[in-house]
């Protein structure tokens, strides 16, 4: 699942590419998208890039190929592929050249029969620096109901340290409860400006939110209402040894 912007981003490029044959300039794409910088832009590539729908040529300029289109499943590339700098285990399906197989809905948790519950991997999520936002599913994890409240859930893979005296580190999977309110002081998923997801702690001031950190080598990041959206409320942790 890409992002609007994400999505706008690969068209506008496909678009450009099919007129001229030449990528647009990171100008050209911040312009199209309206953005205030190119960082935006930068985080917006790298995103794609790792989804595998798009890579940068090393060593030119606005060089960029598009390996497919949303529609369309994954393709390995014409040349060896750059190292991927995220494990196995969060990669979409749909590699091999095969149709990707159809993405199960994620499972409502139940109790009283004693049966586990499988709940989907849904990509990374950022306890650091965001990063862009939730990825389609990778694989399913299997979950006693006894750790899941009622309604539906998602795990995600924590990338960064920003969360470690919440006791969540590095690699972690988090159990998301899908929903988009919270109360003062809940973990939770926040999508910001509909481009970058994290793992915060929540704190209301006034009419501001700030995403809090667990760890004071991060600032608190204070953003108005309009530009956080909650995904979800963290319930469950499973650390692998």
């Amino acid at each position: 699942m890409l992002t609007r912007k994400q999505l706008e981003l690969l068209q506008f490029i496909q678009q450009r590419m099919q007129e001229s044959g030449v990528p647009p300039s990171f100008d050209e794409m911040k312009d199209a998208l309206d953005l205030k910088s190119k960082s935006g832009i930068h985080r917006l590539i790298m995103a794609l890039e790792e989804r595998g729908f798009l890579r940068r040529l090393p060593n030119r300029a606005r060089a960029i190929e598009i390996l497919r289109m949303p529609d369309m499943p994954a393709a390995k590339p014409a040349t060896a592929p750059e190292p991927r700098r995220f494990t196995p285990s969060v990669v979409e399906g749909g590699l091999s050249g095969k149709p990707p197989a159809p993405k199960p809905p994620m499972l409502q948790a139940h109790d009283g029969n004693g049966q586990s519950v499988m709940v989907p991997v849904m990509g990374r999520i950022a306890a650091g620096t965001p990063i862009s936002a939730i990825e389609s599913q990778s694989h399913s994890i299997s979950m006693s109901p006894d750790f899941l409240s009622g309604g539906e859930h998602y795990a995600l893979e924590v990338r960064g340290d920003s969360m470690i005296e919440a006791g969540i580190l590095d690699g972690d999977l988090v159990v998301i409860h899908k929903q988009d309110t919270a109360n003062n002081g809940d973990i939770i998923v926040a999508l910001i400006d509909d481009e970058e997801a994290t793992l915060k702690r929540l704190r209301r001031r006034g009419s501001s939110i700030a995403l809090e950190a667990a760890n004071p080598s991060y600032e608190t990041r204070v953003l108005g209402p309009d530009r956080v959206r909650i995904q979800g409320k963290l319930v469950s942790l499973v650390r692998r040894y």
